[in-house]
């Protein structure tokens, strides 16, 4: 399957919390990263998502947040992934972050500011965070 997503990740679904509305579906990538997702109860039933279940996660680069110094406790994303940056890739006005997670690569497009303000380069330090509603799940 091709997507315009940057972030693709697939893998298996380890747990799935249901709620009225909204279903809270754990992922573990093929990379062994934990994704978490919020989505509905009525497409997490409609995918058959279940512990075990492959599956996929996509994240669009520009939903990813990039931080330094940070940790997991210190935000409320659901979603943050420690790493180091591999590629700064600048344009006119936005950079494209690429951040290293043990072998999982996370695209984030951010502004010029902020690669500079954060000192992002490739071998520092970085974290990816995104909302668990940023991110859509799918099954083959």
């Amino acid at each position: 399957m091709k997507t315009s997503a940057r972030n693709h990740f697939a893998g298996e679904v380890t747990e799935v919390k249901h709620g009225a509305v909204n279903d809270e579906v754990i992922l573990r990538s093929d990379n062994g990263l934990e994704i978490v997702a919020v989505i509905t109860h009525g497409s997490a039933r409609t995918l058959g998502l279940a512990a075990g279940k492959k599956a996929f996660a996509l994240v669009k680069a520009s939903s990813v947040i990039v931080m330094v110094d940070v940790a997991k406790n210190q935000v409320s994303a659901r979603n943050c992934i420690a790493g180091t940056v591999s590629a700064v890739t600048k344009g006119a006005v936005n950079s494209e972050v690429t951040i290293d997670a043990n072998g999982a690569q996370i695209a984030a497009i951010i502004t010029n500011e902020s690669v500079e303000r954060l000192g992002l380069a490739s071998g520092k330090a970085a974290t990816a965070i995104f909302k668990a509603s940023s991110v859509i799940v799918g099954v083959e």
